[in-house]
């Protein structure tokens, strides 16, 4: 065998939503909200990015807005039938909606988001009969790992705040 044969394994979910929380995690040592983005197409990654709100001062610089972005400029095409995205947290409204409207072929997301999630979990835009297009939809891949890397951000936030709390002292 030589190394021209050398066949390495085919990437999973797994494997691209390890990439995804590691810039989850980057986000988090900037201070931002630790949601991290992948976007891949045939097998590679064309486009990532987390979540940029504070740095960019911008309330739309969700992870998965500039991984699509990203996306179309490298495919070329606002149109992105045939990339997933995986990201870390479940979309909220405007970042499902977003996927809605650029066509995305696939979703995969880490942990659910009961209370703002757009992709199954207070709303469901994804996959919302009403619209023009429908984004297949898988959630919970490596959600341990995603919903520990948020709520430790939250934790450290919190005792951040304790912290600098003056009771009058």
């Amino acid at each position: 065998m030589n190394e021209n044969d050398l066949v390495l394994p085919k990437p999973t979910p797994e494997t691209f939503m390890r990439k995804a929380i590691r810039l989850a995690e980057q986000a988090a040592q900037d201070g931002e909200v630790p949601v991290g983005a992948v976007v891949v197409r045939a097998g590679r990654v064309i486009a990532q990015a987390h979540n940029q709100v504070e740095r960019l001062k911008d309330g739309t610089a969700h992870a998965e807005m500039i991984a699509l972005t990203m996306a179309s400029a490298a495919v070329g095409d606002w149109r992105l039938n045939d990339c997933e995205m995986y990201v870390t947290k479940e979309p909220c409204a405007m970042c499902a909606g977003a996927m809605v409207n650029c066509r995305l072929g696939k979703l995969y997301f880490g942990c659910h988001d009961q209370r703002m999630g757009a992709a199954g979990g207070a709303l469901t835009i994804t996959d919302h009969p009403g619209m023009l297009h429908r984004v297949e939809t898988i959630g919970g891949i490596l959600a341990d790992e995603c919903l520990q890397t948020i709520q430790e951000f939250f934790r450290q936030r919190r005792r951040e705040a304790d912290s600098t709390d003056d009771f009058g002292a």
